[in-house]
């Protein structure tokens, strides 16, 4: 059975800082890219930033230089770590395990809430 199991959203005000967690179980890690995603309410969900099993990164514009992507293999978790974070940060976040070995197969976890607020 897979699971995608995530960890660290909360409330947070203007400027902070958080980091999220995806620990994953029932997968063969170094198959998957991992990725997180978000979505507000009313809007569709984006990628937020997304890393390969060899390391290699990818973000989306608005969150370039102040989010970073990482992984640990050795965990089989994904982390998130979200700086001088900003209202329209606000979403739901969900981690997502993206099969790139054999064909290829999505997973998603079941979403974590970060709220930036004053």
């Amino acid at each position: 059975q897979v699971e995608l199991v995530e960890s660290g959203g909360g409330l947070v005000m203007p400027g902070g800082s958080l980091k999220l967690s995806c620990t994953a179980s029932g997968i063969i890690f170094s198959f998957y890219t991992m990725a997180w995603y978000r979505q507000a309410p009313g809007k569709q969900r984006e990628l937020v930033a997304s890393i390969t099993s060899g390391g290699g990164t990818n973000y989306a514009d608005s969150v370039k230089g102040r989010f970073t992507i990482s992984r640990d293999n050795g965990k089989n978790t994904v982390y998130l770590q979200m700086n001088s974070l900003k209202p329209e940060d606000t979403a739901v976040y969900y981690c997502n395990a993206h099969r790139v070995i054999l064909a290829p197969l999505d997973y998603w976890g079941q979403g974590t809430q970060v709220t930036v607020s004053s």
